[in-house]
């Protein structure tokens, strides 16, 4: 590690498989806490390369439990890379729930939160969820409930060790980036948010490369979702296109209705306010919004507006709310 950090503070970028070494030796306890930190803290610092996020992940989907059984459903995973420094509320996590409420299978990938008060995994403890990594028991929620959750942990060792290191920087790092593309499941939809344009375009090149159906969101004032508080940029294999949140028919979000609160508690109270349909406006919008991008991800042929329609009435007839209480029979 000590030659690879002095190749790394002289600017020098790994190949794919010096990479790949490099987070399996980390998987495997070959380094301290001391040298994991000295090595994230160079992506602080510059861009990370193709190469290098390519090697990291090919070591990660390498070393992860198997979970091809769940490619039968072909569900979907809605997923922010975090970082974005704004302290939301769980909006991707409510928004696959509102997803699944409209009748589509989802597969949640997260963890807990590093970068803000409460990640997916944070809002399902709060919910008492126990997490598994039972191929037969996500296969029972997806039959009942139309969604499954992957606590990331579980299914990664390597995800396991940096936690603490993660945790203890409580900044942004390259496993934010990560995170959404090592989901276990390997899905073949997916709906990502990202916290800058630059950050668009290397997720861009992955996908394309991948041939998956796939939608990137990024909201101009920095969210790493549809915020509604701007306009915002939406990627896909089809193109790029900007819209404003007015030509959608939604008011501009005011940003403090989206924030998360200050412990995980906060963000899972605003989370069931969304689903029982006594939230605010923006904070239903928002989250209807980053489902109809989910089920336009799924169904290319239906118009935007038609998208938007689905997840309201998933979130309104309380379909989504009914998604919610049949996962919880299963996995708490």
């Amino acid at each position: 590690m000590k030659k690879v950090l002095n190749s790394l503070f002289e600017h020098q970028y790994l190949t794919r498989d010096e990479a790949k070494a490099i987070l399996s030796n980390m998987a495997e306890g070959k380094y301290n806490e001391s040298q994991i930190a000295a090595f994230i803290t160079v992506y602080f610092m510059r861009s990370i390369s193709v190469d290098e996020i390519l090697g990291f992940r090919e070591a990660l989907l390498e070393m992860r439990v198997n979970m091809d059984e769940l490619q039968v459903y072909n569900p979907i995973d809605i997923v922010g890379t975090g970082g974005d420094g704004k302290n939301t509320f769980n909006i991707s996590t409510a928004a696959c729930f509102v997803t699944a409420g409209a009748g589509y299978k989802v597969v949640k990938h997260g963890n807990v939160g590093a970068t803000s008060v409460s990640g997916a995994s944070n809002v399902m403890e709060e919910h008492g969820v126990k997490f598994s990594k039972e191929i037969d028991l996500h296969k029972k929620s997806l039959d009942v409930s139309n969604i499954a959750y992957l606590h990331a942990p579980l299914f990664n060792p390597a995800l396991k060790t940096v936690a603490p290191v993660r945790k203890a920087l409580g900044v942004r790092t390259f496993f934010n980036i990560l995170g959404p593309i090592v989901n276990p499941l390997m899905p073949k939809r997916q709906v990502l948010g990202v916290y800058d344009l630059k950050m668009a375009r290397l997720y861009n090149y992955i996908y394309q490369e991948s041939g998956n159906d796939f939608t990137i969101v990024h909201s101009l004032d920095g969210y790493d979702e549809v915020s509604l508080t701007d306009a915002f940029k939406v990627i896909n294999k089809f193109g790029e296109n900007i819209y404003t949140p007015e030509e959608l028919g939604f008011k501009r979000a005011n940003p403090r209705e989206l924030y998360g609160g200050e412990t995980p508690q906060d963000a899972a109270k605003l989370f069931d306010q969304v689903l029982n349909n006594t939230a605010t406006e923006s904070q239903k919008n928002v989250v209807i919004i980053n489902a109809a991008m989910a089920i336009q991800t799924i169904d290319p042929q239906s118009d935007i507006s038609t998208c938007i329609d689905k997840a309201k009435e998933s979130l309104e007839s309380g379909k989504a709310k009914k998604t919610l209480e049949k996962f919880l029979e299963i996995n708490s």
